[in-house]
Order: C-alpha cells, then sequence, then structure tokens
C-alpha cells in the first residue's frame, strides 16, 4: 500500500524555521520525483519545490526561492523521506502543505503530474 506522510507543521512566529518531512512508503520511491504543494482555503493549491529521483537536481516556485530547501534521502530500502526546511517565514506561508510523487520531467509541476499524495500538515506563521 503507497503510503505518504508528512509531519513537522506547527506554529511559528513570523522569521521564524521549520522542517516538514514526507515518509514515503509502498513502492519504490527512490524512483520518483518528489514535491511539496501547498493549499490555503479558498485558493488553488500550488506548487512549492520539487526535487529529482536521485536529489541532484531542485526546483522552486519564486515565492520560496531563497527561502526554502528540499531535500530526500532514499538510503533506506523500504522508506523515502522528502524533507522541506523553511526558512524566513512569512504570514503568506501559512498553509496545508502536502506531500507528492510523481513521474515525468522534474518542472513539470502540474497536479496531473503527480500520482500520489499524502494528507497534508497545517503550517501557520503569525505575525
Amino acid at each position: 500500500q503507497v503510503q505518504l506522510v508528512e509531519s513537522g507543521g506547527g506554529l511559528v512566529q513570523a522569521g521564524g524555521s521549520l522542517r516538514l518531512s514526507c515518509a514515503a512508503s509502498g513502492r519504490t520511491f527512490s524512483s520518483y520525483k518528489m514535491g511539496w504543494f501547498r493549499q490555503t482555503p479558498g485558493k488553488e493549491r500550488e506548487f512549492v519545490a520539487a526535487t529529482s529521483w536521485s536529489g541532484a537536481s531542485t526546483y522552486y516556485a519564486d515565492s520560496v526561492k531563497g527561502r526554502f530547501t528540499i531535500a530526500r534521502d532514499n538510503t533506506k530500502a523500504a522508506v523515502t523521506t522528502v524533507y522541506l526546511q523553511m526558512n524566513s517565514l512569512k504570514p503568506e506561508d501559512t498553509a496545508v502543505y502536502y506531500c507528492a510523487s510523481g513521474t515525468g520531467p522534474l518542472r513539470d509541476v502540474r497536479d496531473r503530474s503527480m500520482d500520489y499524495w499524502g494528507k497534508g500538515t497545517l503550517v501557520t506563521v503569525s505575525s
């Protein structure tokens, strides 16, 4: 059974940091690109960051470039873990953050390019 489970969300003050984790299991996730997306009430889900299957290549939304860093750990056979280090957080970063896996080009970050999704973790940044 494929599972993506996010953790690490919470409440933080503006300017602070959080690290999100996503534990992916149930298939060979080391062969797939992985990404983070976020959504706030009333808005469409938006892309945040993505990493290639090896972690050698990354791609970021302009809104988080220079503040967020995505990384992955493929060293464990049964579980691939993807991290999102978020620094210099702003109130507008408040959202539910979702982890997802997908195929195709790294920069194809449309929802339909991602085939498995986690249930999300809430990040709240207070001003």
